[in-house]
Parts: structure tokens; C-alpha cells; sequence
């Protein structure tokens, strides 16, 4: 039916679910750059990161006119959030502050039931499977590796590497042209319609509302993995 598979990471693989706007979790993060020397309050902290944030997005608009959907790389923020107090930090410090951000800021993470059989069913078929997610390189890659995902994949695309994010259809190019993938033996599951790829969509109690038709040329409707399997693997 298709030779190559291409994933979403978050409400397709793995059930997450993250909070941002905890003030816990800003005051602890201000904990660990005081750890440094870097003084901030939490409510200090939380804005001057939006701040930055903002004004990353504004300066990856400014390089890449032409993706109409852009992400960032957080680390930049994180790091900058340093050396406006004249903490001079390694990169190792970095990854670790991303990775205690993500750490506070989770309320649960876990796979979906039914994934890792369909991944290994897909495997002993001889497909090839590609992860194309809306993610942050410094968050994803740790939790990728915590469920063991990354031996299942031919290729992995993050949009923070990329400064490119679904829907645009430059990101979907960015997968389709560094692997050399023929469209019509390829499917995406977690919907591509407008970037010419057959689509499966399926439907977890984080997927956003749907409006207006949906297109995908499959559907699961009620989030149950194994449904995949019957009706998009031969």
C-alpha cells in the first residue's frame, strides 16, 4: 500500500501533556539561575522569557520570508536569559536547564497504546518510517530516547532544527527532498493534505478542535492506535 511512513510526535506516538504557565514551575527555573549567579525572580523570568522568545520568532521571519509557519531554537532563549546578567554558561549547562524546564513543566508523558506494535509491524514489513514533529530538538530528543522510539525511525525532522513547523508546505518538502521520498508511496499520519501526501488523521483528547472538513484520505476518530495498522499497513 505505502513504502514509507511519516509520524507526528505528540497526540500520535506520545500522549502529553505540558503546562507553561505554572507559576511553580517559573519559580523553580529562577531557582536554577540564581544556582548560576544569574538573578531573577519568577515573575521576572517568565516575562523576560516571552520577551525573547517573541523576538527570536521575529529574527527567524526576518531570515526565512518565505515559510508562512516558523519555530525557534529555545536553547538561544535560555541562553540569552543568562547573558543579559553576565553569566557565562557552557552548553552542557543549557541542556540541562532545557531539560529541567521540560521536566517541571510536564504533568504526564506516556506512549499511546498500540504504538510500539505498530511500529514493529511496520518493521517487519520492510517500511520505512520518518518522524516530521512540531518540537523542540532539546525537549523531543530526550523523550524520544525514554521510550526507546529512535531505533524505529529512517529519519527524524524536528521543527526547531528546520525554523520551519507544520502546516507550511516547506516543511513537508524538507522531508520529502532529504530523503528522496516518492509522494504517492508515502502517507502521513497526523494530516498533510495540503502538502500533496495521502494523510491518516487521528483524533487523541489533545488534538486540537476540528473546523470546518476534514480531508485526510483516512480517519480514527476515537484515538485507538491499533486501528492504524488495519487500515493504512498491507
Amino acid at each position: 500500500m505505502f513504502k514509507n511512513y511519516v509520524f507526528d510526535l505528540y497526540g500520535t506516538l506520545i500522549d502529553i501533556n505540558t503546562d507553561e504557565w505554572d507559576m511553580a514551575l517559573w519559580e523553580k527555573l529562577a531557582i536554577l539561575y540564581r544556582y548560576k549567579g544569574a538573578q531573577y525572580t519568577a515573575d521576572e523570568i517568565n516575562k523576560t522569557y516571552c520577551e525573547y522568545v517573541e523576538a527570536e520568532k521575529n529574527r527567524v521571519r526576518k531570515r526565512f520570508p518565505e515559510y508562512s509557519v516558523i519555530d525557534i531554537k529555545i536553547e538561544k532563549v535560555f541562553k540569552k536569559l543568562f547573558s543579559d546578567k553576565g553569566v557565562k554558561v557552557t552548553a552542557k549547562d543549557i541542556d540541562f536547564i532545557c531539560t529541567a524546564f521540560r521536566c517541571y513543566s510536564t504533568k504526564y508523558i506516556k506512549l499511546y497504546d498500540g504504538v510500539i506494535d505498530l511500529l514493529d509491524t511496520l518493521k517487519s514489513k520492510g517500511k520505512k518510517i520518518y518522524l516530521l514533529s512540531n518540537a523542540q530538538r532539546k525537549f523531543t530528543e530526550n523523550e524520544l530516547n525514554m521510550f526507546g522510539l529512535p531505533k524505529y525511525f529512517d529519519g527524524v525532522i524536528i521543527s526547531s532544527d528546520e525554523e520551519c513547523s507544520k502546516p507550511d508546505k516547506h516543511y513537508f518538502d524538507i522531508l520529502i527532498n532529504r530523503y528522496n521520498l516518492n509522494r504517492k508511496e508515502t502517507v502521513m499520519v497526523e494530516g498533510a493534505y495540503d502538502a500533496g501526501l495521502s494523510s491518516l488523521y487521528i483524533h487523541q483528547s489533545i488534538s486540537p478542535e476540528i473546523k470546518g472538513k476534514l480531508l485526510s484520505d483516512y480517519k480514527v476518530m476515537d484515538g485507538d492506535v491499533y486501528k492504524i495498522k488495519k487500515l493504512i499497513v498491507k
